[in-house]
């Protein structure tokens, strides 16, 4: 009786503290140990390389600034680092390009989607949104075309003048001044261009970029892959054709150049080495080619380039509101001084959503 009790003892005490094998257990300690020390040097290296990531921004804004005072305007233009330090913290700056020709269109967007006076001054300190028309100067400054929108500027103040001779075919090198001008006069987390013939809803765009702000190097649009087209004479002619491989090739992944948003980082690299990156005929495919070879994650998205009504309208009542509206077959909003009340009407968020959406 005394063995079997002793036996069933015996099997409860195996059963409640098991043999350990110490050489085992310890070999496991070692084993979690150089994997914690492992997962820890990982999160360190992430840690220096983020700081790492972090200064060489502020050291390459800071060289930007510095260095760009021939590409700002005359009366903002200040010492490097007296105007690093002034530059006012936003969320975005929205750079409309327009042209001399273009006062109707801009008077149009005036009249609906873009605030103006005081309201655009209430969104610049309340909301963090900076919006200009985008312009540079003619080919004889100081003329009846510059003096036009000199007085324009007086009655609206909403211009981002550029050292910068105007021509369509200078649209590449536009882009280049503007986002380089806008990195020395605001430290924004996005910057944006979009065209002067398209819809914004701007509390849609706010929603958009905030859900991309913790992302260091993040390039935003509507992204295509159209074909090159060498034949000379014909729209979006391609003279650097043979660049892209055989006859028939199409392009790189690049956002359609009515709109499209970049992070800081990718404005400050377009302003530091604005002076060696290439410039090709087409503005939209001059800037993809930009973040070849960079760490930069491509954002197709698709609220980005809605057609007008009916096409907003159906996108709206499924739950998909559009950020802009234009019409493909026209590059932007066809007869864009004519219907872009009408555009605004049916497409837009509501003059009041901008106020009250959380970014």
């Amino acid at each position: 009786m005394d063995d079997e009790v002793s036996s069933v003892m015996k099997d409860q005490l195996t059963t409640e503290h098991p043999t350990v094998d110490c050489q085992k257990q310890e070999n496991a300690v070692q084993e979690g140990d150089i994997l914690s020390q492992v997962s820890q040097t990982h999160d360190v290296i992430m840690a220096l390389d983020k700081t790492i990531s972090s200064m060489e921004v502020q050291l390459a804004s800071a060289r930007a600034a510095k260095g760009d005072n021939e590409n700002l305007p005359p009366m903002v233009t200040k010492s490097g680092s007296e105007h690093l330090k002034e530059r006012p913290k936003v969320f975005f700056v929205m750079g409309i390009i327009t042209a001399f020709s273009s006062r109707k269109r801009r008077d149009s967007i005036r009249e609906t989607w873009m605030p103006k006076g005081e309201k655009l001054k209430k969104m610049e300190t309340e909301r963090g949104i900076i919006i200009r028309f985008v312009i540079g100067h003619s080919t004889s400054p100081g003329g009846i075309l510059d003096r036009a929108i000199e007085a324009e500027d007086e009655q609206h103040k909403d211009f981002l003048r550029l050292n910068h001779v105007e021509g369509y075919h200078e649209l590449s090198s536009k882009t280049q001044i503007y986002f380089s001008t806008a990195v020395a006069m605001w430290d924004a987390d996005f910057y944006i261009k979009v065209d002067d013939d398209v819809h914004i809803n701007l509390g849609m765009v706010g929603s958009t970029l905030a859900r991309h702000r913790s992302k260091p190097r993040v390039y935003i649009g509507c992204m295509k892959s159209g074909p090159v087209l060498a034949q000379k004479g014909v729209k979006y002619h391609e003279p650097e054709y043979w660049k892209f491989g055989e006859e028939g090739n199409k392009y790189f992944r690049h956002a359609t150049g009515q709109i499209y948003a970049i992070s800081k980082d990718l404005a400050t690299y377009i302003s530091v080495n604005r002076h060696i990156l290439h410039k090709y005929a087409n503005e939209d495919v001059s800037l993809g080619s930009w973040f070849i070879g960079l760490d930069v994650e491509h954002i197709d998205d698709r609220s980005l380039c809605c057609g007008t009504a009916p096409d907003c309208e159906w996108k709206a009542q499924a739950g998909n509101p559009c950020a802009a509206s234009f019409d493909w077959s026209c590059s932007g909003i066809c007869k864009s001084v004519e219907r872009m009340e009408e555009v605004h009407q049916r497409c837009g968020e509501g003059d009041e959503a901008i106020w009250h959406t959380s970014f």
